[in-house]
């Protein structure tokens, strides 16, 4: 099997499944627990998140556990939300948030909430004129991805936080789910950011938001204690510890990693430009983990049905997204229905390797030719 899906899932890092099977083992008390084996759960999880909070260098934000990026990203859009409801109703978003992201600001919207989406550029970016159009005195939250999980687009986060920072009474949202160990972030000026660890060889079932200090949250999980006022829940312990190690394992290899990918990136789309009917759909502001590209007159399904039945694991959209409907990311960012229908997705990553990748194009040969005919 070749598996070119890594902006879906990770496999685990062998250390942080054994961490993780080592917390449980000797640290399965409940961290609400008040006797001895419930504080050393309870000193394990308060270790772990001042590893993150160090790592991220985000010493101000509060670490909210969660069950995933999707969890994270409603409590932190819903919770926002209803809390400062007093100071507006007004969101802003784009058309290329993930869908727990773009379905919080839908259910937000049918109680009330008004929701402008600022317009992208023909790079993939952010039209920061038109977020200073849309921007007002009653705006309570930005919300925008670090890295996009379609295109890989990149944003221009610093840049829209000092727009969002003018504007006393709003907050800048963050989801850095494709972004964090995988590229160099800045999270100066955010106030609320999103990740969950299997995107980055940690665990499945876990997710994290970081939350400045000074923002409070409307809870969105009633009753049940935590470490946390606004996740109820039992701790997840040994969760806390082998997110915070794969962060720090992937953070030390970052640059490292990142110039592997470039290269494997470069020779993939080297080989790819040779095929007429093949089209980019990522742009120059991708990050290199991501190649969006479509096959002209082929639907997506199809030809990722063809790869897979030569045992090679590509994605259609995001995992998380809607199946036999048109790439609202890359018709936003292409202007065509024809690219948008026949877009998928090939995601890499330091384990990819020259021998995966020369075997993925005699594949990709043989289905290019069966499927178009050229």
């Amino acid at each position: 099997m070749i598996y070119l899906d890594y902006a879906a899932d990770t496999p685990v890092d062998v250390q942080v499944l054994d961490l993780f099977c080592q917390i449980n083992q000797v640290a399965f008390g409940n961290a609400n627990g008040t006797h001895l084996s419930g504080k050393n759960a309870k000193q394990l999880i308060k270790q772990a998140t001042i590893k993150i909070k160090n790592l991220l260098n985000c010493s101000t934000s509060e670490v909210i556990y969660t069950s995933g990026a999707t969890e994270a990203n409603n409590l932190a859009l819903k919770g926002m939300a209803r809390n400062y409801r007093e100071n507006g109703r007004h969101l802003i978003s784009t058309c290329l948030e993930h869908a727990s992201v773009s379905g919080s600001l839908k259910q937000l919207q049918s109680i009330g909430y008004e929701i402008d989406l600022v317009s992208i550029r023909k790079d993939g970016t952010v039209d920061l004129d038109h977020l200073n159009e849309l921007i007002r005195e009653d705006t309570i939250m930005v919300s925008i991805n670090y890295v996009d999980s379609e295109l890989g687009i990149c944003q221009p986060i610093p840049s829209i936080a000092t727009i969002v920072a003018a504007y006393p009474n709003c907050f800048f949202h963050v989801d850095a789910t494709q972004a964090v160990g995988k590229i160099p972030i800045h999270l100066d000026q955010i106030d609320l950011v999103t990740f969950s660890p299997h995107k980055f060889f940690g665990l499945n079932g876990m997710g994290v938001l970081l939350k400045s200090d000074s923002l409070i949250l409307e809870t969105q999980i009633h009753g049940g204690a935590s470490t946390s006022y606004y996740r109820s829940g039992t701790p997840f312990t040994a969760g806390a510890g082998a997110t915070a190690l794969a962060l720090e394992l992937c953070l030390a290899e970052l640059e490292e990693r990142l110039a592997q990918v470039t290269e494997k990136n470069d020779w993939l789309k080297k080989q790819l430009s040779a095929y007429p009917l093949v089209s980019f759909n990522s742009t120059e502001h991708s990050i290199p983990h991501i190649l969006n590209l479509s096959i002209k007159g082929v639907k997506a399904q199809v030809f990722q049905a063809a790869l897979s039945d030569q045992e090679v694991c590509v994605s259609t959209k995001s995992a998380c997204s809607t199946d036999n409907t048109p790439s609202r990311s890359v018709l936003t960012v292409t202007g065509s229905r024809d690219l948008a229908r026949s877009s998928w997705r090939i995601s890499l990553c330091h384990l990819t390797t020259d021998s995966e990748l020369q075997e993925f194009m005699n594949i990709f040969d043989y289905c290019y030719t069966s499927l178009t005919k050229k």
